[in-house]
């Protein structure tokens, strides 16, 4: 591959599928290529920062490999730029050889049953939002105090994360880099007890073993396996004869089965073989759950057995899964909720490539797999992108003050690495002089965020 001119690229997502697509694409050996990456949001990293309990800092350990990419000169960062109203398509194609789209996904997937919009109905989104300080949501989170029984649909590690927030105090956070009014909103949380609903068995969750280990690490919590459902068949066993880290969840949930309950405050049940088919209300509100009892058909799948249970809770909240939202001027699969694509490149309606335009991560295969899997799956994208660029047309305006001068023409006020950098040390001082002393405390509000930034 040879490109005789300095190749420029812009990246659209600034969470860890488009700091590796921006590495990789930096280094590749033989290439001189700027990337620029492009946010709606103020900061950088994606869900690694909006999307991440605040209770993980091991997870969150991410940020710092992530820093040393954006480090790079050869790398910029442009922040509070949303594709589709500050900058189009048609924009970025006059500045950039390429536009590689890296959005993720943010919302909650559908859940279509009755009783879905009643009040105390939630998706896991939302509240992950809510409590990881995202300046786009309400500031108060609407906990009742009636809610003392509360379900949570789903058992990947998102619906872990939101089980063990509701149960925790909210004291046990103060160590965190929670805003004070993700605080003063769990003060108000009245939660003792929360059910988690699998609708396969043990052997088909979705979480890993640290998230399920870290569930017991609360002197609050005892974690209550039920054992009705608790069944392994031929499927279940090939499942975990294939993965060390399913025989490792498995073990752990034997080990909290055997557990005798110690007394603690709170509880977080888990219940397999339940699948939620109608949220119960009365005058407008979550009074219950009804759930059919499933019964494993030997490939580790599910069939329901026509005997349902209603459980008795106040709150309800979905964590099934992400969805992407759609992207303005680009074709879109409902279904599947991704930009078409072959691995790499963007597909039109007729299922042809469109020149110079790509995808990576969740955006691109959906939301599932870990970081490992984000790193390889940009390399693809990236190496469909190299090989294209010699039938890539040059952009009109290439250098990189262009589109810097673009952004300034519209007014946009665009936040930068550096400004970052600002805002990184300065929620740090909010921590250390907080009267709880922590490594962060988070500030929410975008325009402050904004002027921090660019101050």
């Amino acid at each position: 591959m040879t490109v005789d001119r300095k190749v420029r690229v812009a990246v659209v997502g600034a969470g860890p599928a488009g700091v590796y697509a921006a590495d990789i694409l930096t280094k590749t050996e033989g290439l001189d290529v700027t990337v620029d990456i492009l946010d709606r949001d103020p900061t950088p990293f994606g869900l690694i920062r909006y999307g991440v309990a605040p209770d993980h800092p091991r997870i969150k350990e991410i940020i710092k490999a992530l820093k040393r990419v954006m480090d790079n000169d050869d790398i910029r960062f442009f922040g509070n730029v949303n594709f589709g109203t500050d900058v189009k398509l048609e924009d970025l194609r006059e500045f950039y050889d390429a536009v590689v789209f890296a959005t993720g996904a943010r919302r909650d997937r559908d859940l279509d049953i009755p009783g879905i919009d009643l009040h105390g109905s939630f998706g896991a989104a939302d509240f992950v939002a809510w409590y990881d300080g995202h300046p786009d949501v309400d500031r108060e989170w609407d906990f009742q105090p009636h809610a003392k029984q509360v379900a949570v649909l789903g058992v990947g590690n998102v619906g872990l994360d939101i089980s063990r927030i509701l149960a925790k105090t909210a004291d046990e956070l103060l160590v965190t880099e929670i805003p004070d009014n993700v605080y003063e909103g769990l003060k108000k949380n009245a939660t003792t007890d929360v059910h988690v609903f699998a609708r396969r068995g043990p052997a088909q969750v979705k979480f890993t073993p640290m998230e399920l280990r870290e569930l017991s690490h609360s002197p609050n919590i005892d974690v209550i396996v039920h054992p009705e459902g608790f069944e392994f068949d031929h499927g279940s066993m090939e499942a975990l004869n294939a993965a060390k880290s399913q025989k490792l969840v498995v073990k752990v949930l034997q080990d909290y089965l055997a557990r005798e309950p110690s007394g603690a405050p709170h509880r977080i049940h888990i219940h397999f073989c339940q699948s939620p088919v109608e949220i119960l209300g009365e005058d407008g509100k979550v009074v219950g759950l009804r759930t059919e009892v499933t019964e494993l058909d030997g490939t580790g799948n599910v069939r329901g057995t026509g005997e349902f249970r209603d459980w008795p809770v106040q709150a309800v909240y979905r964590a099934i899964g992400y969805y992407s939202d759609p992207l303005p001027g680009l074709p879109f699969d409902e279904a599947g909720g991704v930009l078409p694509n072959d691995g790499g490149h963007v597909l039109d309606l007729d299922g042809s490539p469109i020149p110079g335009v790509y995808a990576t991560g969740w955006i691109k295969r959906g939301p599932v797999g870990l970081i490992g899997h984000t790193k390889s799956d940009a390399a693809e994208t990236i190496r469909m992108l190299v090989e294209d660029l010699p039938s890539l047309p040059a952009p009109h305006y290439p250098s990189r003050e262009a589109f810097d001068r673009h952004l300034d023409s519209r007014g946009i006020e665009y936040t930068t690495w550096e400004g970052w950098e600002k805002l990184d040390a300065h929620e740090m001082a909010l921590g250390e002089n907080d009267v709880h002393t922590r490594e962060r405390k988070k500030v929410v509000p975008r325009d402050e965020l904004v002027r921090i930034a660019r101050g």
